[in-house]
């Protein structure tokens, strides 16, 4: 999952060396942590947050072979 996450993200934005994606775990649920330079946040989020929702979707249907629930955050 991380490596699906971690290759979206590096084709969106303009420092792709500063793109760190981590995985966390929370009792059956995978939270996939996104972080990546402040001016690239706009990139990776998208206008009106269009971009990373259809990052989340398609993580979703990745996941769906695991059998659990994962989630994106985009931090800061």
């Amino acid at each position: 999952m991380k490596e699906l996450v971690e290759t979206i993200v590096k084709a969106l934005v303009k420092k792709p060396e500063a793109v760190d994606v981590s995985l966390r775990e929370e009792g059956d649920t995978l939270v996939v942590e996104v972080r990546a330079d402040s001016d690239d946040l706009g990139r990776i989020i998208g206008k009106e947050g269009k971009i990373a929702k259809v990052i989340r979707t398609v993580v979703k249907a990745a996941s769906v072979k695991d059998g659990r629930k994962v989630y994106v955050d985009i931090v800061q």
